[in-house]
Formats: structure tokens, C-alpha cells, sequence
């Protein structure tokens, strides 16, 4: 029986002390804000400070089990964890499996990750990769990293046990951390139909019976109307009128490259590879929006909402914001403020309060008030 592959990245984290947020302040003095933009980012990152420190230790009764969860992100916050304690979290659910994270604290503290038992886990095991990172709130934010996990099957408690030998004490959170996108293998090619898209992909691979030219910014390909037409209701207004395109065969888009444009074919045409979807995905939502082809807008919808870390969290919410993916903007204001992460990046967001648009700058603003409310 095949097992269910997806990968899972996990680390520790916690909310960050004054210390930290008041020297990493001083690095933006160079932005040239003036002395009202200084202020306004104080007073920012105060209100951010304040908000991740309540998050984190206000209703501790209430969240002394629940695992806080967004995208492929989770949190999971303790406190006062006494000697010959164990713990286990509630379930919480990434993919398609319901996980348990679990401390043990004796001479060493021990962390688990596993899933729940069922009769899902049991057939078809998951197959797992993550990074699990330790933060100590009390101890001058000491950092451990586990090492890489790469494709190991969890299917029970003793699965994976990280046992850190270096005494950990007072408060900490257990945060999962950035992922890797789980866009399935062959999800394009189901098996009931997999002979018809092969035969598709042979068309466009192999230019057969071509009747369309594709011109991108350099180079060019050929197509099938008919196919172009079925999938996207721009192109089928294309060829239904006396357009350009019509006349003389050939459709211009100058903002995609040749292998750019090759994806999105591909994903027309029902057989993109899963290393071309991920490496083109942000090209392909611009066509896809562009050209109206709503399930492979929503497919890459999904597959941005796996993957948001440090790195990418302001691009794709200006993404979101840019064509209209609300689920895709909630996780990243959720991901920036919930979980405390803007701290990991100031001198980004700094440029982005600067430049970015308005409207989404309130927004974030907005959602930064919203959790404060609730305190």
C-alpha cells in the first residue's frame, strides 16, 4: 500500500522581548523617515509587541492545550512547564492528518510530533519533512535547531523525539514554522483519465496539428484553438469575433517568458508537471487571471497558502491584495500579527509601510486592532 507523501515544517519560537524589539529598532534610522515616520514605526511595533506578548501568555488557561494553526503554520505556547511533566496538545490539523505535538520534561525535555491515530494514518502513514527550531523566552531567546528531517514516516508517538539535553526553563512556544508547497504529484493526472491527457500533452509537445501561434517575450509556440477556447472564456471571445487574434492566428502576450508561457499551456492543456507549477505558480496566477481560468487561479491560490515564510509573507500578501485571494491575505496578516512573525522582518516591513498600498497598509492595520480588542 502506497503511503500519502506531504512535507511539514515545524520550529520554535516565541513572542519577542523588549530587548530585542528596542536594539533591532535603531537599523531603520537609515530609511530616511523623518522624525514623524520614526514615530509612527515605534509606535507600530510597540503595539505589535504588546499584541504577541498577550497572544502568548493572557489566556494561558484557555491555550494551555490548543495548538493555534494557519496555512502549514502552528503554535502551540507553554508556560511554566514543571519538572516530571508531561503534556499533549490537542489535535490540530495540517494536510490531511490531525498531528499531536507532546513535551516531556524530566532530566531532559522531550518533544514529539505524531499524528492522531486513525484509520487514515494507519493505512497510509504520512510522510513527513520539517525543521524544528526551539526558542527560549526566559533565557535570552536561546535558539536550538534540530536538524533537517527529510521524508520519514510518523505513525506513532515514538516516531520522532527530539531530546534536548540543555535545560529549558519558564515560558517558550512551540511554533510551527515556514513550509515547502505539498502540490501533489500527478494531481493533474488522475488515472481514470490519464490516457486523454497524455494524448492532450502529445498535441502540444509534439505540435500536433497546431492552428494557433503563442508569441511570449522570447519565443514562441504552437496551440489549438479549441482547446484554448474550452479552458478560457477570454480566448473564446477571441476567436468568436473578428479580433486580430482571429485573423491572424497568433495571440501576443509579451509579459510571460517562452517557459513561462510553456506552464501555462501545459496547465491548459491538463499535464503540468509538479516542478513547473511550483516554479512558475506566480506567473501562472497572472494568467490565470488574466485570462479567466478559475480552477488554476484557485490551484495556485492553494498552493501559496502552504508555503508563506519570512522571505515571502509581504510579496504575497501584495499578491492577495492584487488579485483578490482573501483566504491567501488573511493567512499572511495572520502570519505577520497572530503569530508574531513582522519582528523576524522590520526592516522589510519598514519598506512596505513606506511603499506599499495604502488600502492594504490600513488592512494590516486594521487586523493589528482587531486582536488587540480581544484583550
Amino acid at each position: 500500500m502506497q503511503n500519502n507523501r506531504w512535507q511539514f515544517n515545524l520550529s520554535f519560537s516565541s513572542t519577542c522581548p523588549s530587548s530585542f524589539r528596542v536594539a533591532g529598532r535603531r537599523e531603520f534610522r537609515q530609511d530616511n523617515l523623518g522624525k514623524h515616520g520614526e514615530l509612527l514605526l515605534d509606535g507600530i511595533f510597540d503595539c505589535f509587541h504588546e499584541i504577541t506578548t498577550a497572544l502568548a501568555f493572557a489566556r494561558m488557561n484557555d491555550s494551555a492545550y490548543r495548538v493555534d494553526t494557519t496555512s502549514r503554520l502552528a503554535q502551540w505556547r507553554i508556560d511554566n512547564l514543571a519538572a516530571f511533566t508531561y503534556r499533549k496538545s490537542n489535535p490540530f490539523r495540517i494536510g490531511k492528518w490531525n498531528w499531536h505535538l507532546a513535551v516531556e520534561k524530566n532530566r531532559t525535555l522531550l518533544i514529539k510530533l505524531y499524528p492522531e491515530i486513525s484509520n487514515l494514518t494507519q493505512d497510509g502513514p504520512p510522510i513527513v519533512s520539517f525543521i524544528i527550531r526551539l526558542v527560549s523566552l526566559s533565557e535570552g531567546r536561546k535558539v536550538l535547531v534540530h536538524p533537517e528531517i527529510r521524508d520519514k514516516q510518523l505513525k506513532s508517538s515514538d516516531d520522532f523525539v527530539w531530546a534536548l539535553e540543555v535545560p529549558f526553563t519558564g515560558k517558550f512556544i512551540i511554533d510551527g514554522g515556514e513550509s515547502c508547497s505539498i502540490w501533489a504529484e500527478g494531481v493533474a493526472q488522475k488515472e481514470s483519465y490519464a490516457t486523454a491527457l497524455t494524448s492532450l500533452g502529445r498535441m502540444l509537445s509534439e505540435s500536433i496539428h497546431t492552428d494557433i501561434i503563442i508569441n511570449a517575450a522570447d519565443g514562441s509556440i504552437g496551440a489549438h484553438r479549441a482547446v484554448l477556447a474550452a479552458r478560457s472564456p477570454v480566448f473564446y471571445s477571441m476567436f468568436s469575433h473578428d479580433l486580430k487574434e482571429k485573423e491572424l492566428s497568433t495571440i501576443n502576450i509579451p509579459d510571460m517568458s517562452i517557459e513561462a508561457c510553456q506552464a501555462f499551456l501545459s496547465s491548459l492543456y491538463g499535464n503540468i508537471g509538479n516542478k513547473d507549477f511550483l516554479t512558475y505558480r506566480l506567473d501562472l496566477l497572472r494568467a490565470a487571471d488574466k485570462y479567466e481560468v478559475l480552477d488554476l487561479k484557485e490551484a495556485c491560490h492553494d498552493s501559496l497558502l502552504e508555503d508563506i515564510n519570512t522571505k515571502n509573507v509581504l510579496v504575497r500578501l501584495q499578491n492577495a491584495k492584487l488579485y483578490s485571494l482573501q483566504r491567501l491575505k488573511i493567512c499572511c496578516m495572520h502570519y505577520l500579527v497572530k503569530f508574531g512573525k513582522i519582528y523576524e522582518i522590520q526592516e522589510e516591513f519598514s519598506t512596505f509601510i513606506q511603499s506599499g498600498d495604502r488600502e492594504l497598509i490600513w488592512e494590516v492595520f486594521n487586523e493589528v486592532l482587531s486582536i488587540w480588542k480581544g484583550f
